[in-house]
């Protein structure tokens, strides 16, 4: 059973800009080491970020409870499956908050295209 779904999209140059004018200190308030030391060594970072940053704002919409909201950005990041899938890693907390939502499966799909990232979540849970 689907008990939450979230698409969100975000201009690339929007979050280019971000970098450019905060630098790291953007970076670390919304992104996981991991994900900053792989975004870095991309010669398409801002994309790569962006589309990072659409994930969690896609998933709190699929969590129906919108950011910031005692879970910070940086507290759901997205990871890789060995085939390149990527999937959302979630902090005890954000998987607190999901599993009380009667979640127990996350799926996510990333997109991007000229000048936008997009991302769609659907949190899964209960019988179908």
């Amino acid at each position: 059973m689907i008990v939450g779904v979230g698409i969100d999209s975000v201009s690339i140059s929007r979050i280019a800009g971000l970098i450019e004018r905060y630098g790291r200190r953007f970076l670390e308030k919304v992104f996981t080491e991991d994900e900053i030391v792989e975004g870095r060594g991309r010669r398409d970072a801002a994309q790569y970020f962006a589309a990072r940053f659409a994930a969690r704002e896609a998933f709190f919409k699929a969590l129906g409870t919108g950011w910031g909201r005692g879970i910070p950005l940086r507290e759901v990041s997205v990871a890789r499956e060995e085939s390149g899938q990527p999937r959302l890693s979630l902090s005890r907390r954000a998987m607190e908050a999901a599993e009380s939502r009667g979640t127990s499966i996350s799926h996510l799909s990333l997109s991007h295209e000229a000048d936008i990232a997009q991302a769609i979540v659907i949190l899964e849970g209960g019988q179908i």
